[in-house]
């Protein structure tokens, strides 16, 4: 099974793995991040920006985020595949770049919520919240240049992106850079 840079082939040629596979890792680091961080009881507590959705909310809007970024990406995979006569196909350099690029931008993305609950460093999630905001600016640039519905699939993404750095910066600045400081005195 041929590979792109970061992962195999299929992943990306097939819709539903491409949808599935960053649904589940999220959902699997959410909850390995709570079972082992206290998330819930650290969220109550923190000192919130205005503006801030209940937490019930951020499951199900990752959840289509992850299936729409997945999915962008398999229409994108498709796009910028070349089937040559002798039924072979090759990617196209884009692709190669796009496919990269995406997978990078899930690495941030699943370190997100680690830094900031896990560990309880927000300033460091916000780091990585930048970093994934201009790994996605980059992927998205190249998505819209080779392939446009790829990239207003992402655009929910990036604006939620905005958004939450919105929230990670208040939250901060809020708290004065720490999380759930009383909490682990309390331990």
């Amino acid at each position: 099974m041929p590979w792109s840079s970061v992962l195999p082939q299929t992943v990306f040629t097939s819709p539903l793995l491409s949808v599935a596979a960053p649904i589940a890792a999220g959902t699997y680091i959410g909850f390995q991040t709570n079972k082992q961080s206290q998330t819930k009881n650290v969220y109550r507590n923190l000192q919130k920006p205005p503006l801030y959705p209940p937490a019930w909310l951020f499951g199900p809007v990752w959840t289509v985020l992850y299936g729409l970024m997945g999915f962008a990406a398999h229409h994108a995979t498709v796009t910028g595949t070349t089937v040559s006569p002798l039924s072979s196909s090759t990617l196209q350099e884009w692709t190669v770049q796009s496919q990269g690029l995406y997978c990078s931008q899930l690495v941030f993305n699943y370190l997100w919520m680690p830094l900031f609950f896990g560990l309880r460093k927000p300033a460091w999630a916000l780091a990585d919240m930048l970093l994934l905001g201009a790994n996605v600016s980059a992927l998205m640039y190249t998505w819209y240049e080779h392939d446009r519905p790829a990239f207003w699939m992402m655009v929910p993404y990036a604006a939620w992106l905005g958004f939450a750095t919105y929230l990670n910066a208040g939250v901060g600045i809020l708290n004065r850079w720490t999380i759930g400081e009383d909490e682990v005195k309390r331990e």
